[in-house]
Formats: structure tokens, C-alpha cells, sequence
């Protein structure tokens, strides 16, 4: 049997049904090349400007990136919360300002900021939410001096007009190299006179010459970020305990990097042996202590 479509009859009966499908289907191709193009003009877009924001924020000339998730910060919000008694809105926004001054201040800055944006962020937000007793800081491992910096600035917003002294070797290698004049210029980024001002020792909690300048004073803020061995580690958190003036805060570096096993090490022994200092939660991979009345 013939087809129906072979059929003169048929083709001229059928005509106008199939002209009609015909434009249909056209307009709904031409529809769909529409936003195929747009898409493509969108995703275009989309990857300039995420080459722009990854020369700005991706991994390169520090330890990790500085592009957090939605996640990420959730997270963080949460551990924040637990350490300090904050709000959650409170910590929110704290660690939102704490970011642009982490991205401001590397944008800026000569060197890095060591360790993730959940470790860099978390220690500046946390340490201001903690209120401590008053604006004596001491940061035992500098590194390129951007982290302190970034901490002056978010105690100075907090209303801490913060004092800072700084020991450190100042013989780090890397790129570039850890020098005083570094340090020095980074602190001068915090904008006001406290960067300036610092007082920066060069060498460790063993040097007694360094330890007796620095016990001139009780600390309200320590930063332990020194050399990450075990036995190091625990002499500077028994110096830091020596140093803390009643309720101060006590930051530890590394104590949840599973690269530096020493500093979890370091915190146990010294928390076994009968000290004031009392753990308050621990925010990315940094441990958060406070210094009871001796």
C-alpha cells in the first residue's frame, strides 16, 4: 500500500499542517539559539571574571586559597560561636570583616599570611569576641608580620587600643625572605600608630636575654605560632602561661594540623601538669585557651 504521505491529494490536504509545525519548530530553534548564546556570552563573562578573582584570592604566594564556600563559613560561624559565647550574628560579621581584612592586607602586604582562610579568619574574629582583660600583645612566630597586623587592625575596631611585641627569630627562608624590615613594613599596614610602635625581638622563648625584656608586662592576647616541634612548642605555651595576665587569651597555632602533631602533643602535656590555662574550643586548627588568676 502506498504511503499516505506520496499522495498528491494527501501532501495538498496536509500542507498547511505542516507549514504550521514547520514555524513552529523554527521559532522554537531560533528560541533555543537565543539562550544558547546568551549562555555562552554568560559563561564568557563568567570565566574573565573568575581569572581576575583567582589572581587576586587563589593559592599562589601563600599556604592555601582565599576563596571560603558558603560551607566553609557556616562552619567557621558555628565553631566561633562555641569558643566565644557570641552570636551567631555576632560572629558572622566579625568573620566577614575579618576576611576583607585578611584579602586587604595580602593584597598589600609583603609575604603571606600563614595557614587556611578557616585558621587566619577564625584567629580574627575570635580573639576580639573573647574581650581580653586589656591591649598587651604578644605574638611568640611572626612569620612576614601580616597576621599581626590584621589582628591590630580587628582589636582596634573592637575599641582595644592594642600594644604589640614581637618575638621571633627572623631567619624564616621562603619567598620572601622573613627580615625585620619586612616585618616592619607589614605592621605599618594596620593604620594607626600600634603597627609602627611594635617592639620586635629577635629570638626565641629560650633566649633569656629576650625573655627578660618581654616579662616586663602581663599580655592580655599571646599568639604561640613558633617552631611546631613538640618539646618548642611546649616551652613556648609554658612561657605564654608565665606572661598571660589574669583571663587573657591564649592562641595556639596548629594544635588540629595533622602536619604538626608536636603542637597537639605540646597542649596535652601542658594542660596535664596542673596549669592555669583552661582550653576553650578549638576554630579551624587553631586551640584557644584562657589564663586563670595565678
Amino acid at each position: 500500500m502506498p504511503s499516505l504521505l506520496s499522495n498528491r491529494l494527501a501532501k495538498r490536504v496536509l500542507r498547511p499542517a505542516f507549514s504550521l509545525v514547520e514555524q513552529r519548530l523554527e521559532r522554537a530553534t531560533n528560541a533555543l539559539q537565543a539562550d544558547l548564546d546568551a549562555l555562552h556570552h554568560e559563561v564568557a563573562d563568567l570565566r574573565r571574571q573568575s581569572y581576575g578573582l583567582a589572581l587576586l584570592l587563589d593559592h599562589a604566594g601563600r599556604d592555601d586559597h582565599r576563596m571560603p564556600t558558603a560551607t566553609l563559613l557556616d562552619t567557621l560561624v558555628r565553631e566561633v560561636v562555641t569558643v566565644t559565647g557570641a552570636s551567631a550574628e555576632h560572629a558572622r560579621r566579625d568573620l566577614t570583616v575579618a576576611y576583607r581584612t585578611v584579602v586587604a592586607l595580602e593584597a598589600l602586604g609583603v609575604g603571606r599570611m600563614p595557614g587556611s582562610a578557616s585558621d587566619v579568619c577564625g584567629k580574627l574574629a575570635a580573639v576580639p569576641l573573647l574581650t581580653p582583660p586589656n591591649g598587651e600583645v604578644l605574638e611568640i612566630g611572626t612569620g612576614h608580620g601580616l597576621l599581626a597586623a590584621a589582628l591590630l587592625r580587628m582589636l582596634h575596631r573592637a575599641g582595644t587600643e592594642a600594644r604589640l611585641t614581637v618575638v621571633d627569630p627572623l631567619e624564616g627562608g621562603g619567598e620572601p625572605l622573613v627580615r625585620e624590615d619586612v616585618v616592619r613594613a607589614n605592621l605599618a599596614l594596620c593604620g594607626n600608630r600600634q603597627g609602627t610602635e611594635a617592639r620586635i625581638l629577635r629570638g626565641t622563648s629560650g633566649d633569656p636575654e629576650v625573655r627578660g625584656t618581654v616579662s616586663d608586662r602581663g599580655y592580655g592576647v599571646v599568639v604561640v605560632a613558633g617552631d611546631p616541634s613538640a618539646q618548642t612548642a611546649l616551652a613556648d605555651l609554658e612561657w605564654a602561661e608565665e606572661l598571660a595576665a589574669d583571663g587573657a587569651v591564649i592562641v595556639l597555632d596548629g594544635h588540629g594540623d595533622i602536619a604538626r602533631p608536636g603542637v597537639r602533643e605540646a597542649l596535652a602535656k601542658g594542660l596535664a601538669n596542673g596549669s592555669r590555662l583552661r582550653l576553650l574550643g578549638q576554630i579551624g586548627a587553631t586551640a584557644f585557651l584562657r589564663a586563670s588568676r595565678i
